[in-house]
Order: structure tokens, then C-alpha cells, then sequence
């Protein structure tokens, strides 16, 4: 086969592979919110008023609309369970702005980028329950990679502890994800995600971590996709689930005002470490999407 040949070849597999992962990431948004409006329709008196809380889908697209750029579709619910949950779906291209070309892998020789992924972030309203977080993404310039990853934000502090059951839970459905793709995978990316969700300036963990990785890419796609898959299926398994045992708890007004300090440090490791927001806002992302991550509600004392 001639070189032509096989540019041609390459081009046809790394298109039949965006397909699939943008396939199904859009595929996990819908099961996901599912998952989490059955909880809402189990959430009520006397703890939680009103209505059972319904996603609302925001389609989007990049760019000011006179050339093909992306987009996705935002998904945020505003319920009496979840105060906040956002679960976004996103595929964008186009090329990276000179000044971030040198910060992406593969982007220096070509600007040209494609983008797909899904992030979720997660705030109830009963301080008993942890915020939560997770993405996976897929990313291609010349190079091609998955990152990705699930953690954990308990906000009263007798519950951010590594042996507290809701931590123990959620670690635990990770670690088994990662041993069934690699043994090295669940230490390595479990120290990453300790070492990222760290709030420097207060010199403080956000949570109780979880795992994280990113520019992931051995000699394998097909492994590489499946391990990605699979972390966020730990999420769905993991998190609903946690949810459901939390949520009958009764709360007081002293864990209210705990949870909303807490908060802040969300907010602040959002706006001055994190990536994705990074990325999304560097990108011409959707503002309101990027920021549908900010708790609704948040105190600084």
C-alpha cells in the first residue's frame, strides 16, 4: 500500500473511532440522568419539597455559526434531591488558538484538534450526600488519547475520610475497573488524582479523590476505549448508588453551613486549577456549560 494509501486507511479508522466514542458518550448522558431522575422521583416529604427535578437539555453549538465548529448538548437539573447536577455532552473541532497550540500534544506541527467527551458534576441539596465528579473524553490532534476520571467530595468533615463507607464504596468500584484493564492502573491513577485535586493554596484535598488520568494512549485503542468506558461505568454504578443510602438521612442546620463553606472550596479549585475549564473556555466552549459546575449556593466565612 502506498503512503497516500495508508493516510487515507488511517484517516478511515480514527473516523470509525471518533464515531464510536462520541456514540457512546451520548449514549451514557441519557443513562446517566435517567439514573438520577429516578432518584429525584424517590426523593420527598419530609425531607425533600416540591417536585421531582427533570433535566434540561440545551443543545449548542460553537463558533458564531457560520462554519461547522461542534458542539454538544448541556444537561442540568435543578431538582429537590440534586440542588445542582449538570451532565454535558460535547464534540468540538476546529483549531487551537496560537497561544494554546503549545500547550496540547500533537498541536504544535498542526492545529487542527477534534474533541468529544462527557463531564458531570454533581450537588445535592442534603449535606449527607457527597458532590461528585467525573469525565471521560477523547482527544485527537495528531496524536490521539482518552482521559478521564471519577472523584469523590463528601462536605461534612467526618465523612472525608478514607475509610468511611461512602470513600471505601466509591474507591472500591474504581480499583476494580482499573484491575481488569492493568493492576498498575488503580495505584497510578489514584495517586494522580491526589495529587490534582489538591487545593495548593489551602494545602487541602477538594475530596477523597477517586482516580484521574489523561494523554492515555498505549498501542491499543480498542483497550485504551475500553478502559475509558469502563471508567465511567464505575461511575454509574458507584455514585447512584451511594446517593440512594444517603438520602434518608436527616440533616441539620449546622451541616447546611458546613456544606456550603465547603463548597467554596470547590469553586475555588474550579477557577484556578481546573482543566476542563481550562480547556473548555480556551476552546470556545459553551460559558454556560463550562460554568454549570459552580454550586448554586456557596458561603466564605
Amino acid at each position: 500500500m502506498t503512503t497516500a494509501a495508508n493516510a487515507v486507511a488511517d484517516e478511515a479508522v480514527l473516523t470509525e473511532r471518533k464515531a464510536r466514542f462520541s456514540e457512546f458518550v451520548q449514549d451514557f448522558q441519557i443513562r446517566l440522568c435517567t439514573a438520577l431522575e429516578a432518584l429525584e422521583d424517590e426523593a420527598g416529604p419530609p425531607l425533600y419539597a416540591g417536585p421531582a427535578g427533570r433535566f434540561e437539555r440545551t443543545p449548542w453549538r460553537r463558533g458564531d455559526g457560520d462554519e461547522d465548529l461542534g458542539g454538544g448538548i448541556g444537561a442540568v437539573l435543578k431538582g429537590r434531591l440534586f440542588e445542582k447536577a449538570g451532565v454535558h455532552f460535547s464534540e468540538v473541532y476546529g483549531e487551537f488558538s496560537p497561544e494554546f497550540r503549545t500547550q496540547i500534544p500533537g498541536a504544535e506541527e498542526d492545529p487542527r484538534f477534534w474533541a468529544a467527551g462527557v463531564s458531570v458534576i454533581i450537588h445535592p441539596l442534603n449535606p449527607r450526600m457527597p458532590a461528585a465528579h467525573m469525565n471521560v473524553r477523547m482527544v485527537s490532534t495528531t496524536r490521539t488519547w482518552f482521559g478521564g476520571g471519577g472523584d469523590l467530595t463528601p462536605v461534612l468533615d467526618y465523612q472525608r475520610k478514607s475509610d468511611y463507607p461512602d470513600a471505601e464504596a466509591f474507591h472500591g468500584r474504581y480499583r476494580a475497573a482499573c484491575e481488569a484493564h492493568d493492576p498498575d492502573y488503580y495505584p497510578r491513577f489514584k495517586a494522580w488524582c491526589d495529587e490534582y485535586f489538591h487545593l495548593a493554596h489551602r494545602d487541602e484535598p477538594r475530596g477523597v479523590g477517586g482516580i484521574f488520568y489523561d494523554h492515555h494512549a498505549t498501542d491499543d485503542w480498542e483497550a485504551d476505549f475500553a478502559f475509558t468506558r469502563d471508567v465511567a461505568e464505575a461511575f454509574l454504578d458507584a455514585y447512584p448508588a451511594i446517593a440512594a443510602k444517603r438520602m434518608i438521612e436527616s440533616w441539620s442546620e449546622d451541616e447546611r453551613e458546613e456544606q456550603l463553606i465547603r463548597r467554596g472550596r470547590y469553586v475555588e479549585f474550579n477557577l484556578l486549577y481546573d482543566r476542563g475549564t481550562l480547556f473548555g473556555l480556551k476552546t470556545g466552549g459553551n460559558v454556560a456549560t463550562i460554568l454549570s459546575s459552580m454550586p448554586p449556593v456557596v458561603k466564605w466565612p
